[in-house]
């Protein structure tokens, strides 16, 4: 085992969040325009060779543990179960869950868990069929509640539901969600909406923030907080609800305060883009080339050695809401989840 993917604030990142595409079935308004992206072509993107070496990379020399596959949408890279089936192959055998908005899983979820995936977060915004429509631009609200079904008979568990509430669209469906998700032991997380969109339109002032949605929550249901040391590197603040799992309406909910309660003092992630590029940060400004080197013809430790390199330069935080605070250039869907 090589040095670790340390920088110079004392976090080491252990989990690795991987996009395998830039492309996405949905168009959802707090992300891309509804035409959608100038996509990435398909000769700058990773191929699935090139994802295997890098992940056996991060897991053999630099102390990478877990790996989230994402996009875009990465349930439409052909092979995906291919991918991971190879990755699940490595030693040491890094975690392996996916993040997706689900609509190609009831199809892909068997073959997924078989090649080893171990769980799934499904990105589900709402119970209303047509306020998915208006949010996500498209009619597919039955196919993500199939595919999330799909993933819990498949054994792909817990089952995480993230969802980001929107003002006077769907903040009011908070209690709905969170009931929703016990009577099935899904796990719900609630994310406040970042400044990561393609139009650049977010308004802070516009956001639901944490402190709002634990509000509601508490409205209905009995939270007790699991506390910081259970959290650890997690981004969710983690509540019991109504006596936690096992107890009758009981269960978890998990609340992500990227802005509001930033977590950056814990984070433990480094960031690959489906084009090689490693990004320390969701809200980085400069990349690192990896594909460059992958095509050149450098050794392993070459590349492990740029990866640290570029992980010592992360910057303490994020920095929304500070005066100084741009918005990255890539959007959420090119940068990966």
């Amino acid at each position: 085992m090589g040095t670790a993917l340390t920088d110079h604030f004392g976090r080491t990142a252990t989990d690795l969040r991987l996009s395998l595409t830039d492309r996405c079935d949905l168009r959802c308004t707090y992300c891309m325009p509804a035409e959608g992206l100038p996509w990435l072509p398909r000769p700058e993107l990773l191929t699935d060779d090139e994802i295997v070496r890098l992940v056996a990379i991060a897991v053999t020399r630099l102390g990478v543990r877990e790996v989230r596959l994402t996009g875009g949408e990465p349930l439409i890279r052909p092979g995906i179960a291919n991918i991971v089936a190879r990755l699940a192959a490595l030693n040491p055998r890094p975690s392996l869950s996916v993040t997706t908005n689900a609509t190609a899983l009831e199809r892909l979820a068997g073959p997924l868990a078989v090649a080893g995936l171990d769980r799934v977060n499904v990105s589900l915004d709402t119970l209303d069929p047509q306020t998915f429509k208006t949010l996500t631009r498209r009619d597919k609200h039955a196919r993500v509640v199939a595919g999330i079904e799909a993933a819990d008979r498949a054994g792909l568990r817990p089952v995480k539901i993230n969802s980001v509430l929107m003002r006077g669209v769907n903040d009011h469906e908070a209690p709905a969600l969170l009931r929703w998700c016990l009577e099935r032991g899904y796990e719900l997380r609630f994310i406040e909406q970042m400044p990561l969109d393609a139009q650049h339109g977010w308004d802070r002032a516009q956001m639901v923030t944490a402190q709002e949605i634990l509000e509601r929550l508490g409205a209905e249901f009995h939270l007790e907080p699991e506390g910081e040391a259970l959290r650890g590197a997690a981004p969710a603040e983690t509540w019991l609800v109504n006596g936690g799992p096992g107890a009758p309406g009981g269960g978890r909910v998990g609340v992500i305060g990227s802005v509001t309660r930033p977590f950056c003092a814990a984070c433990d992630r480094t960031r690959l883009t489906a084009d090689g590029q490693v990004r320390t940060c969701l809200f980085a400004r400069e990349e690192s080339d990896l594909r460059g080197l992958l095509r050149s013809g450098a050794d392993d430790e070459t590349i492990a050695q740029t990866w640290r390199t570029a992980m010592l330069g992360k910057k303490a935080a994020a920095g929304i809401g500070e005066p100084g605070f741009v918005q990255p250039d890539r959007p959420m869907s090119a940068i990966g989840g």
